[in-house]
């Protein structure tokens, strides 16, 4: 099976150019590059779907370069944006670049003969005087074709800057040094990126008469139409101080039936048997969620690495089985980050009063069944008695209590 087939299989491929010629140019190896715009101080999921499918290049025997957009990022891509990005300043934007730099390196390899490389643009971008920039790569940008960019033309209506506009430009500048510099004759991206990234390749042709190729992969979504790693709570993000391993680990957990052997392809280097077999799986036993536990453990080994994959499964575990006794001060904090906790003025309630403020129920005579139920356990111990009387020595941690209604409901009040 040849790469473009595998990444076919797993639904990363949206658009390519030359498919023919690319597929016979990958049976040796070649060079290839993705570009990281430091946004924000840290990638997201968006940007590990292109971070791992330069990683398969890389298997695969190519030479992969993660290019920081340390030069880009202080204009701002309209690709995908309703309206103008607010320009961060110089200084934050070169704190970004390290950072996000910092994060690719520990997802590529960098020895070897295809060794990885890292790329800040500032480096060529920074140094471009105007007149050069007008004269030397204006002259080969044609007005009429990049108003019909897709990147441009659907912000026409709503404006769009002449800063902005220029986007395309820098990152075409990027393709065409990278060519001259490593012979790089590859871009990939988001299907948001191709117009970019087709102007990149014209313009590679123009001025140093080469062929060059460019491909996307699909902007993953939720069944619900949504963009994959935005949630209520906010972006997942790879930084473990912005989206806790925990969190990462859980987002993948409950992933719904109809997603998740589409991430699995897109996300894991697990074999396509593998993944069919956990497909047939699911088919025959969704409930116990075997997909959805490999992707989750899959995934958070590649981002957060072993040692904290197993530490993030242990809290998971005990949360699964109502024992978060066993839950150590850190882990605790991790496990109930996202679930605010209600702040009593006072020590001693009685259980039923506490089920009613932290929204647990919606009155004392719901509480009063649900206790009777059994449905009701405090700090993972049923409790069926009415009257039970909330002290000092019931708070985990000298200051916390878990509350859960059912199996997975979890509240938690703190004094």
């Amino acid at each position: 099976m040849t790469l473009l087939e595998d990444l076919k299989f797993r639904g990363l491929i949206y658009q390519m150019t030359d498919e023919k010629e690319l597929n016979s140019r990958l049976q040796k190896p070649i060079v290839l590059y993705c570009g990281f715009d430091p946004s924000a101080e840290s990638l997201q999921l968006g940007n590990l779907l292109q971070i791992l499918i330069l990683r398969r290049f890389q298997i695969s025997g190519h030479k992969p370069i993660a290019l920081v957009g340390g030069g880009t990022g202080l204009v701002g891509d309209p690709s995908g944006k309703k309206e103008e990005r607010k320009l961060n300043s110089e200084k934050i934007v070169y704190e970004w670049s390290k950072k996000v730099k910092k994060q690719l390196e520990s997802f590529l390899d960098f020895q070897g003969k295809n060794k990885a490389e890292i790329i800040n643009n500032y480096n060529w971008l920074g140094k471009i005087s105007l007149l050069n920039y007008l004269r030397d790569i204006g002259k080969d940008f044609n007005l009429n074709e990049m108003i019909a960019k897709e990147s441009v033309k659907t912000r026409l209506e709503t404006g769009i800057s002449f800063t902005e506009f220029n986007y395309m430009v820098l990152q075409s500048i990027d393709f065409l040094e990278l060519n001259r510099r490593f012979n790089c004759t590859l871009q990939i991206g988001g299907s948001d990126q191709w117009g970019n990234i087709t102007a990149g390749v014209d313009l590679v042709r123009k001025i140093e008469n080469k062929k060059v190729f460019g491909l996307t992969a699909p902007l993953l979504t939720k069944s619900d139409g949504t963009k994959l790693g935005k949630t209520e709570s906010g972006t997942i993000w790879l930084d473990e101080n912005l989206t806790s391993p925990y969190e990462f680990y859980q987002f993948f957990i409950n992933t719904n039936d109809q997603e998740v052997i589409k991430l699995l392809k897109a996300f894991t280097f697990l074999s396509h048997d593998k993944i069919n077999s956990l497909a047939l799986k699911l088919q025959n036993n969704p409930e116990k969620r075997e997909a959805q536990k490999v992707l989750a453990s899959e995934i958070t080994k590649v981002v957060h690495g072993e040692k904290k994959l197993k530490r993030v499964q242990k809290i998971s575990d005990i949360l699964f089985y109502g024992n978060v006794k066993k839950l150590k001060t850190p882990d605790f904090e991790e496990a109930f980050k996202n679930i605010p906790a209600f702040e009593l003025k006072q020590s001693e309630i009685e259980l039923i009063d506490l089920l009613v403020l932290v929204g647990a129920e919606i009155s004392k005579r719901r509480a009063r069944e649900d206790i009777e139920n059994g449905a009701i356990a405090l700090n993972g111990e049923k409790i069926t008695d009415l009257e039970k009387m909330i002290t000092h020595k019931d708070y985990l941690h000298k200051k916390y209590l878990v509350i859960r209604k059912g199996k997975n409901r979890y509240f938690v009040a703190k004094i």
